[in-house]
């Protein structure tokens, strides 16, 4: 198999992974608060990279840039505390549809911060992505629910972490970057956690568990993708993910397929992959 079927092979299994940290959610439910959820994936999340830690502490991994480490993993943090919120309260795959437009509003971020050029084919790109936000929510003709307000805003706060993290590629290993994410959205998370905590029963804190592995796995696996081909190839293989997302609400959660919500993540998806093509043939 060549390098780029196994490329599209891993992005593939990286969707089916964050579909299935949403379906884990989905099944707990809104009794465990959305803070504590999702602090329990990370202080499982941050069990498994003991190893990591360990080497940190000895000295064999050196930190260097502490501060922005720790804005990195406070925006992240709130922004998972609500992708949580959301995860429990709107179908699926109206939550993987609206997290399409994270890498939308990456391309506006890297324009704003680091000072790439918006050349008038991606700001299209941009526009026409926007559009299926708006067929996906449908203001004017159907209410906004406040499942849906929480994803809106996890998206420019998933936008600036994965803009923090490529800045800090610049400075820190890749071990010390992933490793820090856990301590401190544990950190970020603990004490909203801790304000209305209900006790977890012995399969809710399975699942919750289960979550963490899961998005290691989608993390690992999503950045084996781009490793052995290019996004431009392997970033049209995340409309699977809207798939699966869709079919497994239907099967599991009885969730009606919304026309609008599979029209507006095609649009998104469409958006995304002209965008990474341009980045591409930008590069060569």
């Amino acid at each position: 198999m060549s390098n780029t079927s196994l490329g599209m092979l891993y992005m593939a299994l990286s969707g089916l992974c964050f579909v299935g940290v949403t379906v884990i959610v989905r099944y707990v439910g809104t009794r465990i608060p959305a803070p504590e959820a999702a602090f329990i994936r990370y202080i499982v999340g941050a069990l498994i990279l003991a190893p990591v830690y360990w080497r940190m502490l000895s000295g064999n991994l050196r930190v260097v840039a502490r501060k922005t480490l720790i804005v990195r993993g406070v925006v992240h943090g709130l922004g998972v505390c609500l992708w949580f919120f959301a995860m429990a309260r709107i179908p699926i795959a109206e939550v993987t549809a609206l997290s399409y437009l994270t890498p939308v509003l990456m391309t506006i971020g890297a324009a704003l911060f680091f000072g790439e050029k918006l050349y008038t084919r991606r700001i299209l790109a941009i526009l026409f992505g926007l559009i299926g936000v708006f067929i996906i929510l449908r203001p004017g003709f159907t209410s906004i629910s406040i499942g849906q307000v929480a994803q809106l805003i996890t998206a420019p706060l998933f936008a600036a972490s994965i803009l923090i993290t490529k800045k800090l590629t610049d400075t820190d290993e890749l071990s010390v970057i992933v490793a820090s994410l856990s301590v401190i959205c544990s950190i970020t998370l603990l004490p909203l956690a801790l304000l209305n905590w209900v006790t977890p029963n012995p399969v809710e804190l399975l699942l919750l568990s289960l979550t963490a592995v899961f998005a290691t796995a989608g993390h690992i696996t999503l950045t084996k993708a781009i490793t052995l081909a290019p996004i431009s190839v392997v970033q049209p293989v995340t409309f699977l993910q809207l798939l699966w997302a869709t079919l497994l609400g239907v099967w599991l959660f009885g969730e009606a397929i919304d026309q609008y919500v599979i029209l507006g993540g095609t649009i998104l998806v469409v958006s995304i992959s002209y965008i990474a093509h341009r980045e591409s043939v930008a590069k060569n």
